[in-house]
């Protein structure tokens, strides 16, 4: 090695070194949770901290912290309903009360549990639907509440207006369903919905075929109210497999310190289970014209999110 390539190389792992004691990720490389298991991930922002709830061994929910969306370390179990088929777990902070809630799918069943802190116990308060999946609590700017799920049989996605965030208003409206060959590969679904906002257009994300495929991947459809109508993408899906990304799916959407959009969501493993899952990050923008972007990478460094000093 010449002097000079030692001194680049030197200056190189000065930078890394930097980078490590100020803890920043200058690079991630999926999955940021290299667990075989947790999916369907929720994510929260709140006093400084991300907190990512996975649907995980079936009967309860743990979380996981983070400063960063990259390095994230298992805490404590904050919901344990009793039953089974515990999955796709959704948290919501409301700005008006404080309070935190969970939206919980428990044996095809959704409802909500109330807590105090984002890492504590939450306690039940009340069932919503039957042969339902999938929640997802949505405030809106003029401080309206939409509770959106997935209706079984037949996965079509519903929104629920709500008075409060425990309170029903009105009746449930029906907004998607599987109609795209994307969404029939493996099973005709449509599912794991997620409200996004852009520019006074809403943006229904969602992920389509059976979440045990390979094939699954995630679409949107748009609307100029959250209730609809919505008009699905004609470029769907914008996040589908790749030569290493097998099946990414069922997410959500947070932003990093430079508010840039980073979708959270699942990978498959691998080709040999159905349900060998973990936890990926990866950006998604839009575009000039409203158009909304993604993609899925596995193995390769990529750039981190951003979190100016």
């Amino acid at each position: 090695m010449t002097r000079t390539n030692l001194q680049r190389l030197l200056l190189i792992l000065i930078g890394m070194a930097s980078a490590v004691a100020a803890g920043a990720a200058e690079t991630y490389t999926n999955p940021v949770i290299d667990e075989i298991g947790p999916a369907d991930p929720c994510v929260i922002f709140f006093e400084g901290t991300y907190y990512l709830y996975p649907t995980g061994d079936n009967t309860s929910y743990h979380v996981y912290v983070s400063t960063d969306l990259v390095h994230w370390t298992k805490k404590g179990k904050i919901f344990e309903p009793g039953d089974v088929n515990v999955w796709a777990p959704d948290v919501f902070h409301d700005p008006a009360g404080g309070r935190f809630y969970l939206y919980y799918t428990v044996n095809r069943r959704i409802g909500v549990a109330i807590a105090d802190r984002p890492d504590a116990t939450f306690v039940d308060h009340a069932t919503f639907f039957e042969n339902a999946i999938d929640a997802h609590m949505f405030r809106d700017d003029d401080g309206r509440y939409y509770l959106y799920y997935v209706q079984l049989p037949g996965f079509r996605i519903h929104v629920q207006p709500m008075k409060s965030p425990t309170q029903k208003q009105g009746e449930p409206i029906e907004l998607i369903y599987p109609t795209e060959p994307w969404e029939k590969k493996r099973g005709d679904v449509t599912e794991g919905p997620w409200m996004l906002k852009h520019n006074g257009t809403y943006y229904l994300l969602y992920s389509g075929t059976g979440a045990d495929s390979l094939d699954y991947a995630i679409g949107y459809a748009t609307a100029t109210k959250p209730t609809g109508p919505f008009k699905k993408y004609a470029g769907n899906p914008i996040v589908a497999r790749g030569k290493e990304a097998l099946g990414p799916g069922h997410g959500c959407v947070v932003t990093d310190g430079d508010n840039n959009l980073w979708s959270v969501y699942h990978q498959q493993k691998d080709d040999t289970q159905r349900w060998n899952r973990f936890v990926c990050i990866d950006p998604l923008w839009f575009d000039e014209d409203g158009i909304l972007h993604g993609k899925a990478t596995r193995g390769a460094p990529q750039p981190a999110p951003v979190f100016p000093e």
